[in-house]
């Protein structure tokens, strides 16, 4: 059996969380602390086996209605901006379309732009797209394997989201000429820096291009601590995008939100609103430990998909399912042990044991797995951690990784010849 030695998480910061935070992982190997910014958990590693999972629909879909695979048809293309290419990741129903379109602005990490992975929101795609609609995910310039340097304009907010709306404009445009988009039915929204970015683009040209309906803000801002008064100029920025915008938008902020701290939302919406812009704002009170996380969890759905709906409806968006979206499934509980029986988790010693007690701390969108030579991972929330914890176990492990508990139940059966292959 490995020696254990200390836990880590997936964490953010809470002063650079500017993105927000999608997945939390604990691995039984020191490790140093990354960053997740909200785009649902990415697979990683293991790939999964029918035996361990199965496909589900979804059950407030008409069983009648086209399938759609869990891949959600995901593409990556490259979109001319200027003197660079975008990398820009693509889902989309089945068939030629066309199909109305989302547009969604991802959030900003600290470091290195370039070193941030492609943005991939799961779960807001997966939604979007059961209800027939192509997402585009553009990586603006500087960021993953998008080209150029990251346009930051020092502590000049402002400035800064007009320079990514600059890309995001180029994405609509482009993406507007593909035969599968219905260039008449499309909305922008982003997360964090994205939502920054979204509202920078409703003011960058007044009304948007042709067929652009509306604007949806999740949690946006640009947070500078290193900046003197950073809070007030991201509340003046906000301002000034109030005077320019004529698209209405729909802003979506939680009560517990660690990145913008006491009254910030409301002062932002305050002065974007009182110049001018027609806007609504929603506050959907806490969310788990962090209101910023709520994209990027598929748990998070339930609870902006309401909004977000009555609002597409109000701009004439498409708002019925049309597809069923296959969808990974968690085993059923196999009565190996209980739940809370730390002692009953097997091949792990007394570290491993300590971080299954952390697990049961957890929201209960969750998945513990262990080695057969005693590596172990959990991970929490985003948009699949079944695959997380066992992808992180897999890494530490030679000995095949397997899924001892997920969500609220054990569903470990004592059988060695049980896998779940790389």
């Amino acid at each position: 059996m490995f020696k254990s030695r200390s836990s880590w998480g997936v964490w953010m910061e809470i002063r650079t969380w500017l993105a927000g935070c999608s997945v939390f992982c604990a691995l039984w190997t020191t490790q140093t602390p990354a960053h997740a910014e909200p785009q649902g958990g990415v697979r990683q590693g293991a790939s999964l086996s029918g035996a361990a999972f199965g496909a589900t629909r979804n059950g407030d879909a008409d069983a009648s209605l086209p399938l759609v695979r869990d891949t959600l048809n995901e593409t990556v293309v490259g979109i001319p901006a200027g003197d660079v290419t975008l990398q820009t990741t693509v889902f989309k129903p089945d068939g030629a379309g066309p199909f109305p379109m989302i547009v969604f602005n991802h959030g900003k990490l600290a470091g290195d732009p370039h070193s941030q992975a492609r943005s991939r929101p799961l779960a807001l795609a997966r939604e979007f797209v059961r209800h027939g609609y192509v997402v585009v995910v553009p990586n603006r310039r500087g960021f993953a394997d998008s080209g150029g340097k990251y346009a930051g304009n020092g502590c000049n907010v402002k400035a800064n989201g007009y320079a990514q709306a600059d890309d995001v404009a180029a994405a609509v445009a482009y993406m507007s000429e593909q035969s599968y988009v219905d260039q008449s039915h499309i909305v922008v929204a982003g997360a964090s820096h994205g939502g920054l970015t979204t509202i920078a683009y409703g003011a960058r040209d007044a009304v948007g291009a042709p067929g652009v309906r509306g604007l949806i803000n999740f949690s946006g801002g640009l947070r500078q601590d290193e900046c003197a008064g950073w809070q007030k100029n991201l509340t003046d920025a906000f301002g000034t995008y109030g005077e320019q915008v004529r698209l209405p938008s729909l802003w979506l902020y939680g009560a517990n939100d660690s990145v913008w701290p006491g009254p910030l939302a409301d002062e932002m919406f305050t002065a974007f609103s009182e110049r001018g812009a027609k806007a609504q704002m929603v506050n959907f009170g806490n969310y788990k430990n962090d209101a910023h996380r709520l994209v990027g969890d598929r748990d998070g759905v339930q609870i902006w998909w309401p909004r977000v709906k009555a609002f597409l409806a109000q701009i004439g968006m498409p708002t019925a399912v049309e597809y069923q979206v296959s969808e990974l499934q968690a085993p059923e509980s196999s009565g190996y042990a209980s739940l809370d029986s730390v002692s009953a988790v097997p091949y792990v010693d007394e570290s491993g044991r300590a971080a299954y007690r952390d697990f049961l701390k957890q929201y209960s969108s969750r998945a513990f797995a262990v080695s057969n030579l005693g590596a172990w991972s959990w991970a929490e929330g985003g948009d699949d951690p079944m695959s997380v914890a066992l992808a992180g176990c897999q890494k530490e492990s030679h000995g095949v990784c397997r899924l001892y508990a997920v969500d609220s139940a054990v569903v470990w059966h004592d059988d060695s010849t049980q896998t779940a292959s790389r």
